[in-house]
């Protein structure tokens, strides 16, 4: 009887602690108005304090800087981490970030840059007393060199291969299990608070890998005491560290005390507390929570209330005005993959059938409500000033058309061709929607039957990175503001030599030696008309061989909560909350 009544205890004091839990839950709204309430004030207008809470509908892969190859864990780990340079967060333009300056020679082959000094670490067990230590230039060659190691979680190397000097020797040393102790030939430390790095050639875009994940630094310490685990285990030096991670359920940061920078009236950032992620999957019950108070950012509206939420003229409507409306066109494409390499789409008259048989204003008028701008030029979105899509000659809807080339492909009227499988990633209705849309369209113009298949958004990645999926949907939103962050993923550049090894960016294994013939010569290019020229003959190049479907290109839409300050909305949807802040209600 002990035995029992000692677990009847025991259920009461789980059932007590569970009313403790949902009751903090419940009540979690009126404790972040009070706290919006106690704001600290800043000079300058501004405030410190409060949690930014944002969702993700996708949990990340990954958050250690060279494997991080997908939005969300590029929006985390901007809070964390930090390179040489950043992207201003308006309008997308370099500047300093852990270097102070640098410095580019008269052929663009070598760049020097300045260490910032008095830059701290953020406290980790990985260091010996727990305390973040000073940054060096010795991390930066670190992080620089690992950049150009062989490792599988890599994918950085195959934006730098081929381009800084030494690099795919010191990759291929530390493939074969050697890691030369002078590191890449190309970077080299000059001093105490220099290092530079020489280029093979211009590359016109190399200042902007460093600004990516891809350049971030970390200390030597964290990588030898988490290794993989570097996965969900950040340390840098941004304006926040990682508190507590739960796998598919929450991310929370806090604000680095230590970090170096300042506004211009001289307050210390960040002025957040913290950033929570959270990972809810459905775009409506986002949107409700987003109402209720609960999260201070809706990044996109669902399809299936946008009408509710913004008029035909772009203006809220009064259930919403009281929230801050962003929107802007986005250097975003949305498309379905073809394996080039695999049985079934390795006949380019079959991809172009199907490129035909979509019509993709039908898509964005009525799927998208306008969203989107249909997809009728190449892969580089029509939001870059300076290059004209209209000069290239994409896919219209023409299903007579997408008939006679489907018959040219040796399945007329779609007998004998094998069965497809269209792979998505879950979360989100949009993707699944549209998905819905194209099976429609391809069954009515072309009598091909289209199976869909979901999985997680990691193991969605690792198939097609590593070539075990035929037709599948992806999105690329720019890493930088550059055509040529676009046309990367059709170069054969990077494509390793066995056709099933993982490639990171060009997972359509297209080759075209004509298309990297003005690829090559466009990186060279230092003068931006005649390069853009040349991007637009690569671009059609690729065009005129379908290697992927092009569906439309992203529109943004986003509403902040009312009291949300100094968060610009730009056309990457890059996000750094260092200068974000609250002001009191009312």
């Amino acid at each position: 009887m002990f035995t029992q009544n000692r677990s009847i205890l025991f259920v009461l004091l789980l059932t007590l602690l569970a009313w403790a839990a949902c009751n903090t839950d419940s009540n979690n709204n009126s404790q972040n108005a009070e706290a919006a309430n106690k704001l600290r004030p800043a000079e300058g207008g501004a405030y410190y304090g409060n949690i930014f809470r944002m969702n993700e509908t996708e949990y990340f892969q990954s958050l250690y800087p060279l494997h991080v190859g997908e939005v969300v864990g590029h929006r985390i780990t901007n809070q964390i981490y930090e390179g040489l340079v950043t992207l201003n967060q308006e309008d997308l333009t370099l500047k300093p970030c852990l270097a102070t300056r640098w410095a580019v020679n008269d052929a663009a082959t070598v760049y020097t840059f300045t260490l910032r000094q008095g830059v701290m670490f953020h406290d980790d067990p990985c260091f010996a007393n727990g305390k973040g230590r000073e940054l060096t230039i010795q991390d930066v060659k670190y992080c620089m060199d690992r950049l150009c190691t062989h490792d599988a979680n890599n994918k950085g190397f195959e934006f730098v291969t081929g381009r800084i000097v030494g690099a795919d020797a010191y990759n291929q040393a530390t493939k074969n299990g050697t890691v030369p102790p002078e590191g890449v030939e190309g970077i080299k430390v000059l001093n105490d608070t220099t290092l530079q790095i020489t280029l093979l050639q211009p590359f016109s875009s190399f200042l902007y890998i460093l600004a990516m994940p891809f350049g971030f630094i970390y200390p030597k310490e964290a990588y030898d005491k988490y290794g993989a685990d570097m996965r969900q285990h950040a340390v840098g030096t941004g304006p926040f560290y990682i508190k507590t991670l739960r796998d598919n359920e929450t991310v929370l940061l806090l604000r680095h005390p230590n970090y170096w920078s300042k506004d211009a009236a001289g307050n210390q950032l960040p002025y957040l507390d913290g950033i929570r992620f959270m990972f809810i999957k459905d775009e409506m019950t986002y949107l409700r929570e987003f109402r209720d108070g609960k999260f201070d950012l809706k990044y996109r509206l669902p399809l299936e209330v946008a009408d509710e939420v913004v008029d035909n003229e772009g203006k809220l409507k009064p259930a919403y005005s009281k929230y801050i409306y962003q929107t802007k066109p986005t250097l975003a494409t949305q498309f379905y993959g073809f394996l080039n390499t695999g049985k079934i789409f390795n006949n380019k008259k079959l991809r172009q059938a199907f490129c035909y048989a979509i019509d993709r204003q039908k898509l964005v008028d009525y799927t998208l409500k306008g969203a989107a701008v249909p997809g009728f030029y190449g892969i580089v979105p029509p939001a870059f000033a300076n290059y004209e899509v209209s000069q290239l000659k994409g896919y219209n809807f023409d299903p007579q058309k997408a008939r006679q080339l489907l018959a040219d492909a040796g399945y007329p009227d779609g007998k004998a061709l094998p069965e497809i499988t269209l792979q998505l990633n879950s979360g989100g209705k949009r993707n699944e929607q549209v998905a819905e849309v194209i099976q429609k369209m391809l069954t009515e113009n072309l009598n091909v039957k289209v199976k869909i298949a979901q999985m997680p958004w990691p193991q969605h990645l690792e198939t097609v990175e590593s070539a075990k999926v035929d037709f599948w949907r992806f999105g690329w939103v720019a890493d930088y503001p550059d055509p040529e962050n676009f046309l990367a993923l059709l170069g054969s550049r990077t494509l390793p030599a066995n056709d099933t090894e993982k490639t990171y960016l060009n997972t359509t294994r297209y080759r075209n030696q004509k298309f990297d013939q003005f690829m090559e010569e466009a990186l060279k290019t230092t003068n931006e008309v005649q390069r853009n020229r040349l991007y637009l003959q690569a671009d059609q190049a690729a065009l005129d061989d379908a290697p992927m479907m092009i569906l439309y290109y992203d529109k943004d839409q986003r509403l902040l909560q009312p009291n949300v300050r100094n968060f610009p909305q730009n056309a990457m949807e890059y996000r750094n909350l260092r200068e974000v802040y609250f002001v009191p209600e009312g």
